[in-house]
């Protein structure tokens, strides 16, 4: 990536925590109606944008106290769509802007990944990123048989060898083996299909894959973990970076360790961006903005911060004690095989294992968490200008930003498509997109 800043949109949750109902969401329509994501996806093109990035999770959150009741009360991480088909109809109503479609290398199998993502990137003329996860939720697990979570080390070896299948299959049917010769008949020489024949610790794929090679060849590659193990994982495959937000020392953190693990991988570390995953509210005033945030403020109840945070960290918070050491449940987290990060990282990071915290305490952070607020860049759209261009200076100039926003769909997603990317553009941080452009292309612009 260049030093022009990429700007997606992340429309994992839509609908969800509330969206659906506050003023400024849609009326006359409901989730999942295809013509919301098209709408959503005709916007974001002509703002100039480069991606439209969907997160996936198969499971109803059902990780605090053991119950999915609070999700499906409080609409919380639920419900979910596979957005394969949307994003066929999206790609109908487009030219321009591209797809990111997440699939769990710890669930699924390779073939059928690599030949869905083939034929999406056919359907939408070579403009599929495939975002590639190590899945830590319990919920997902129980849908695919799994009695309980793989070990943390354990799912990126998963996904490394995923990966290597799915490379190999989409190799496996190079574009040169296409003939189609009128005057013969020849469709393809044989002598250029070959099986791929794997044989791996999770993976058994005889190959090769039984379709046309797709526009891009390979889908853009896209993966998030910021992990010392998921970086290390990252570093070997992926094209593109989804970090995490948060305060400035982590992500120069993160982007310093994926640069020596790149170097280590004999890859060059200025072609590899992070997307960073940035909550905007967009005001045309300060004061619009803070009185937009206010309303995030209405939706949240215990059970649906419980019912959050249990659900992303793959364990059950509802039994912690009075008192809480954060080292000590750090460890208890990882015992779990659940993930190691989120929002009991972030608060070992910022006060310490050593420290010990109220329970009361724990869930008033954990309240932030699950809102965001404790990490939303808030303001006009020339003052949130100033910060990410800021922020970006500040971590590498490779990348760009992943926008979400807790407010009503649409209007929340259309004050950062119609206020703050333009204000991007006007400035020329905006890296250019090239209309009929490989979605590759464009984001190596």
């Amino acid at each position: 990536m260049s030093g022009g800043m990429h700007v997606a949109f992340d429309l994992s949750f839509t609908h969800t925590e509330g969206r659906w109902a506050r003023p400024g969401s849609w009326v006359g329509r409901t989730f999942p109606d295809v013509r919301m994501f098209q709408e959503i996806a005709v916007t974001a093109e002509r703002a100039g944008m480069h991606l439209l990035f969907f997160g996936d999770g198969s499971g109803i959150p059902d990780t605090w106290g053991g119950s999915i009741a609070p999700a499906v009360e409080w609409g919380v991480q639920w419900p979910r769509q596979d957005m394969s088909p949307f994003i066929a109809a999206m790609a109908g109503a487009t030219r321009d802007i591209g797809f990111g479609l997440t699939y769990s290398s710890t669930f699924m199998h390779p073939f059928y990944v690599a030949r869905l993502l083939n034929s999406l990137d056919h359907v939408t003329g070579g403009r599929i990123a495939f975002n590639v996860v190590a899945s830590s939720r319990s919920a997902d697990a129980a849908n695919y048989g799994f009695d309980q979570l793989l070990e943390h080390g354990l799912r990126y070896e998963r996904m490394e060898e995923f990966i290597d299948v799915c490379r190999a299959l989409w190799d496996s049917v190079p574009p040169e083996a296409i003939l189609m010769d009128r005057a013969t008949g020849r469709f393809a020489d044989p002598a250029l299909v070959s099986a791929i024949d794997h044989d791996g610790a999770f993976f058994k794929v005889k190959g090769p894959l039984s379709s046309m090679p797709s526009p891009q060849g390979h889908p853009v590659l896209v993966q998030a973990g910021n992990s010392a193990r998921g970086i290390a994982t990252s570093a070997k495959f992926a094209d593109v970076i989804f970090g995490f937000g948060g305060p400035l020392s982590a992500q120069q953190r993160h982007r310093t360790m994926l640069d020596e693990a790149l170097v280590s991988e004999g890859r060059d570390p200025a072609g590899v961006g992070i997307l960073w995953a940035t909550q905007v509210i967009v005001g045309r005033t300060h004061d619009e903005a803070l009185a937009r945030r206010d309303e995030v403020l209405e939706y949240w109840s215990e059970d649906a911060v419980g019912a959050y945070l249990s659900h992303n960290a793959g364990y059950d918070f509802s039994g912690l004690p009075a008192t809480i050491v954060l080292g000590e449940l750090a460890s208890s987290v990882a015992a779990a095989h659940a993930t190691p990060g989120g929002l009991v990282g972030k608060l070992v990071d910022e006060y310490g294992a050593d420290h010990a915290m109220s329970r009361a305490e724990f869930f008033e952070h954990g309240w932030q968490h699950a809102t965001g607020l404790d990490n939303t860049v808030l303001g006009t759209p020339e003052s949130i200008a100033d910060a990410l261009e800021e922020n970006f200076a500040a971590t590498g100039s490779r990348g760009g930003y992943m926008f979400t926003t807790p407010l009503p769909t649409p209007s929340g997603l259309a004050d950062i498509a119609e206020l703050l990317v333009p204000e991007l553009a006007r400035r020329g941080t905006l890296a250019p997109r090239t209309s009929g452009a490989l979605l590759r292309e464009n984001l190596a612009a």
